[in-house]
């Protein structure tokens, strides 16, 4: 894009020589996907930053598109899946042409055994028992097949009993279409109680927050539920979608890595009655370890939360998804208190769901922080040690001293028995 920029300014300053009468045509060039990835950083920093695509979109959505699927046979090995996962208005057509294939198709053989008995030369003759009184056609076939098959029974079309192939064929219709009745129906139920919907009054916040709690650097992001009716058995889990390079050289794209939200302490399992802040302690664990209020914004991340949990009205497993890019995690911010005390009961106020305030926060990261923090230690550790080794090197050296004088006094006898003996 920025090189077709280029091009169409040289191409317009070239115009401007020319004569104003003859205007001049170019056609912007087409550069291959190679070509148009290895652009010179240099040229327009702002064409050179790249758009952060969502793995996960803010509705909960996952932005991946499934193309090549060569096995799509797949698909109809489950078509009870396969059904419901379609949208509502291939689901309605899908739900009108099986009853009404079923219906043309037994209402064509119950023409075809009127016709070859020989029912249709016979019409309004009394002597004649015809395999299903008052059928004269195939419309009348028809409906006299819809009401076979829905068990409607108006009594004017009925079945004889000179009729075996007829009888045959009343068992095999009312077994399929009970099958059909199921099958469509359970389809259609299960498609109107879907859980997706109750995913859709769980709440994220919009931004997720970097600031201390505790004496401790953490990430923070707001849950809530908006109905009365709790979601039974909440669990909380995050994921960090990233790309990254192993020691062999080997390139992991989205690679997924597990956040902390409190797995080993029980903090992941919620009692979702009022808004919950959630946090993610930055320790040697954690992937946000080495990032800095400064490094943040250069970083190529998202993290994806995930609350689960059963409907308390149906007892169904319920999902609801959110995501958090780097230019919505707020560094030194926390969220504002939504909960107040009224009389006799609290108030949660969404409102402020979604807002926050700056506080005091430091902008070195976790890793560095705690280096400082050591580093506080170090004097007092030094003056200790430095005491011991000092008390230590006097104690060596009066100990050598003491070595070289009874040495001394050792030599002076000696000496004086020498002397005596000469």
């Amino acid at each position: 894009v920025c090189l077709f920029l280029m091009a169409a300014n040289v191409l317009e300053e070239d115009s401007m020589e020319q004569d104003i009468e003859s205007p001049v045509t170019f056609h912007q060039p087409k550069l291959p996907k190679q070509a148009r990835e290895d652009l010179p950083k240099n040229i327009n920093k702002e064409c050179a930053k790249r758009k952060i695509q969502r793995y996960v979109r803010k509705d909960g959505k996952c932005n991946v598109h499934h193309g090549n699927v060569r096995e799509t046979y797949r698909y109809l090995t489950d078509i009870f899946t396969t059904l419901v996962d379609l949208k509502w208005r291939f689901n309605l057509l899908i739900f009108v042409m099986v009853y009404t294939v079923t219906w043309l198709f037994f209402g064509m053989i119950w023409w075809l055994i009127a016709y070859m008995r020989g029912d249709m030369d016979h019409i309004g003759d009394s002597t004649w028992t015809p395999c299903v009184s008052n059928l004269n056609g195939f419309v009348s076939a028809f409906l006299f097949s819809i009401e076979t098959e829905t068990t409607i029974g108006y009594g004017y079309r009925v079945i004889t009993d000179k009729c075996p192939e007829g009888i045959i064929l009343l068992l095999v219709q009312s077994v399929l279409g009970s099958i059909v009745n199921a099958f469509m129906v359970g389809c259609m139920f299960v498609k109107i109680s879907q859980p997706k919907k109750r995913a859709e009054t769980l709440v994220f916040s919009t931004n997720a927050v970097i600031s201390m709690r505790d004496g401790k650097l953490c990430l923070m992001f707001r849950v809530g539920d908006l109905r009365n009716s709790h979601i039974v058995e909440a669990s909380i889990r995050a994921k960090l979608i990233k790309s990254k390079q192993t020691k062999e050289g080997e390139f992991i794209p989205l690679n997924q890595t597990d956040i902390n939200v409190g797995y080993y302490t029980g903090d992941d399992r919620l009692f979702l009655v009022s808004p919950l802040i959630i946090s993610h302690e930055i320790n040697q664990q954690s992937p946000f370890w080495e990032i800095s209020k400064a490094q943040l914004p250069k970083e190529e991340l998202e993290i994806v939360v995930i609350l689960e949990g059963m409907v308390e009205a149906t007892g169904m497993t319920c999902q609801a998804r959110s995501s958090y890019i780097t230019s919505e995690i707020l560094w030194g911010y926390r969220f504002t208190p939504v909960l107040t005390l009224e009389d006799g009961f609290y108030e949660v106020d969404y409102n402020s769901f979604h807002e926050t305030y700056e506080t005091n926060t430091p902008v070195y990261s976790a890793k560095e922080l705690a280096e400082m923090a050591s580093r506080a230690e170090l004097p007092l550790t030094w003056s200790v040690s430095s005491k011991l080794d000092q008390h230590a090197e006097l104690e060596t050296e009066e100990e050598e001293k003491n070595q070289e004088d009874q040495n001394e006094r050792n030599g002076d006898v000696a000496n004086l028995e020498n002397e005596s003996k000469v």
